[in-house]
């Protein structure tokens, strides 16, 4: 990791805040000058992720800044290309929480995104929860995550008939336009369950028998063996849509590992 001491960061902190927002030293708000110091050493993080440099290569902060900046400017470039590219096909199934966050939300954080002096801001809220855990990611890095998760829950919830997913969706709440949870684990839990218990994946309600055999396997089995006959089907399953399964399947797995988690210790308890 790149260490560099006060010394070395106030002076990009001072030019920042001269080349944007025409403060001198003097007049800076401790708040402002916060705010500045965490840009700058965001865009540091971004030059040791990119590995542009060696360690015993270490550049100069002034250098390791602008490295970063160009960086995170690149990536943002990115991620409004993969965001204008899933736009057209994107299909929220008539959940207004995904809608409003990929439609409505996103834009405006690239219209707002200021890449050199605030690139850790967010801007945005994103209500709508994606499968990956991105509470360590800020700024466009978290951006980019959301749409790459977007993307391959698109991917997946696609595989299917829209009518499918939708009385998938129902099923699992009748008030599913309202409600702030992933759709993509939805329809998972439904497909998970029906390659447990046997069943096409068409036919949407499973009775007593399907339910009971799915008890008995989560009962008997260890969740190393659940987990690899579910991904195994699940793969087979991805490769009938897709060439390249694996960054899919790696994502939905994700899911399935909480799914089993959770259907087992219900399982135990209803013993």
């Amino acid at each position: 990791m790149m260490e560099y001491t006060m010394e070395e960061l106030v002076p990009i902190v001072r030019k920042l805040a001269e080349k944007h927002h025409g403060y001198e030293s003097t007049s800076m708000t401790y708040e402002k000058a916060e705010q500045l110091m965490e840009a700058v050493l965001y865009c540091i993080r971004e030059t040791e992720q990119i590995n542009a440099l060696l360690p015993e290569e270490k550049p100069s902060a002034q250098t390791a800044y602008e490295t970063g900046a160009k960086a995170v400017k690149e990536k943002t470039k990115r991620a409004l290309k993969c965001y204008n590219d899933l736009l057209p096909k994107f299909n929220s199934y008539g959940n207004r929480c995904c809608e409003d966050t990929f439609v409505n939300g996103l834009p405006k954080f690239f219209q707002w995104y200021d890449a050199e002096s605030d690139p850790q801001n967010t801007i945005l809220t994103m209500d709508y929860p994606v499968l990956k855990d991105l509470s360590p990611y800020t700024g466009v890095d978290k951006i980019y995550e959301f749409i790459r998760c977007m993307r391959l829950e698109q991917e997946f919830l696609a595989m299917f008939p829209e009518n499918y997913v939708k009385k998938v969706l129902s099923a699992y709440h009748r008030a599913y336009s309202d409600m702030i949870e992933n759709l993509c684990e939805i329809v998972l839990i439904s497909v998970t369950e029906h390659i447990l218990a046997g069943k096409a994946l068409w036919e949407t309600e499973l009775n007593a028998e399907d339910h009971l055999r799915i008890q008995h396997i989560y009962v008997q089995k260890e969740f190393s063996d659940i987990r690899e006959y579910l991904g195994n089907a699940l793969e087979y399953l991805i490769k009938k849509s897709l060439k390249e399964p694996m960054e899919l399947l790696e994502y939905l797995m994700i899911a399935v590992d909480n799914i089993v988690i959770r259907r087992r210790m219900t399982a135990d308890m209803s013993v």
